[in-house]
């Protein structure tokens, strides 16, 4: 069996690997039946040679396959037809900007096995990037907290070698006593979790944070949604299960973190349908304390309505002007929230990122991937087989069928 790593495509480039070289050589000496193949690049964190100077073989045509990995989209040119692919096609919203690349991948009958939906028996996915975003919006946020307040000047993680570099930065911050509040308890939330340990920050409850409007030092709350959303006319009782099921029924409840927080760094998973972390009016409050958001989720216009746009690697920040609602030049005004919302926080740390990504593949998914599939891991996370939609993407059918 022969395994193709796929150069990436996108614009802007994406850094990233499925596979470090080391790991394509682990994957040789764990599945012997299995040849990696590598299409060169001139864009990757890990160059060619490091590849070649391991004995991978570097191949422009990668046809003779079986299975090809990427890490974003790949172009529509490029798809060979009839093989079986894994990489993040951001189809399953419908996202309409992929609409085009779904109905090629049925028409030339590819296999698409999309890591957001590589699950476990109970549904929880087993791979993805998240812990890197987590990471590094913890620390774009405070990169901005120290900018606008004019404190320190923290060096841009994209600057880092890797994440031990960008670690050793955070430990020459000294932290005024701010009140951070961080949301969600997912793969992001924990990666957040890490830069707030790593600095030594006090965690606290969400009572004790509401109480103590000026601590001594800085502290962080971690809110779950029963923190920050509540039933429609019933404040005493939150059922997690009921609230993904049915987030209509439910009002935002957050507006007392609003007066008490400083930075916010958001993470939460946000569903459409359920209500809003606070309105653009909430934000013109006199109380409203929060001036530096950290938007990792980066909702456009979602959950926090001072992200309108996505920002950049390049370009990481902007303010939003509360009384206009529009965006200004970042920390331009001390009046303004200033915003952190790159939507592709681990390409600032490629190396440390595709290592912790290839090493869960190796773990997780190449066992099934390459022999049998007990557990249905494979299966569960095929978009596509032989020209159709598989049953649990059915819904996609109205999608790919609209010209």
């Amino acid at each position: 069996m022969k395994i193709g790593i796929l150069r990436e495509g996108k614009t802007p480039p994406d850094k990233r690997v499925p596979l470090n070289p080391r790991q394509c050589i682990e994957v040789q000496h764990k599945f012997p039946n299995v040849t990696v193949l590598v299409q060169p690049s001139a864009i990757r964190s890990f160059k060619d040679k490091e590849y070649a100077d391991l004995g991978i073989i570097l191949q422009e045509d990668l046809s003779e396959c079986d299975i090809l990995l990427g890490v974003k989209e790949v172009r529509i040119e490029d798809f060979i037809p009839g093989k079986k692919y894994l990489f993040f096609s951001h189809t399953i919203k419908k996202q309409e900007y992929n609409r085009k690349l779904l109905q090629a991948v049925l028409e030339k009958k590819i296999q698409l096995v999309d890591y957001e939906v590589l699950t476990d028996n109970k549904g929880f996915r087993i791979i993805g990037f998240g812990r890197f975003a987590g990471l590094v919006g913890a620390y774009n946020g405070f990169r901005a907290f120290g900018l606008k307040n004019e404190l320190f000047d923290l060096k841009p993680a994209h600057e880092c070698n890797d994440l031990e570099e960008m670690l050793q930065h955070l430990d020459e911050v000294t932290l005024p006593p701010i009140k951070i509040a961080l949301t969600g308890d997912g793969r992001v939330a924990h990666g957040v979790i890490e830069i707030l340990s790593h600095m030594n920050i006090m965690r606290v409850s969400p009572e004790a944070f509401l109480k103590n409007q000026e601590p001594e030092q800085a502290v962080y709350v971690q809110l779950l949604p029963n923190n920050y959303v509540r039933k429609t006319g019933d404040s005493e009782t939150f059922d997690l299960l009921h609230f993904f099921n049915h987030p209509t029924e439910y009002e935002n409840a957050f507006q007392p973190f609003t007066t008490a927080t400083d930075l916010l760094i958001a993470s939460a998973y946000w569903d459409p349908k359920a209500p809003v972390l606070f309105t653009a009016d909430e934000m013109k409050a006199d109380d409203f304390r929060i001036s530096v958001i950290s938007d990792i989720t980066c909702d456009i216009e979602g959950s926090i309505p001072s992200t309108k746009k996505a920002s950049t690697i390049d370009d990481p920040f902007y303010d939003y002007n509360i009384a206009t609602g529009e965006i200004e030049e970042a920390f331009s005004n001390p009046n303004h929230v200033s915003v952190q919302a790159v939507d592709n926080l681990p390409c600032e740390l490629p190396k440390d990122a595709s290592l912790d990504f290839g090493q869960n593949l190796i773990e997780k998914v190449f066992p099934s991937l390459f022999g049998e599939d007990p557990d249905g891991i494979i299966e569960r996370a095929s978009i596509t087989k032989d020209g159709k939609l598989t049953e649990r993407f059915s819904y996609l059918q109205d999608f790919a069928d609209r010209k």
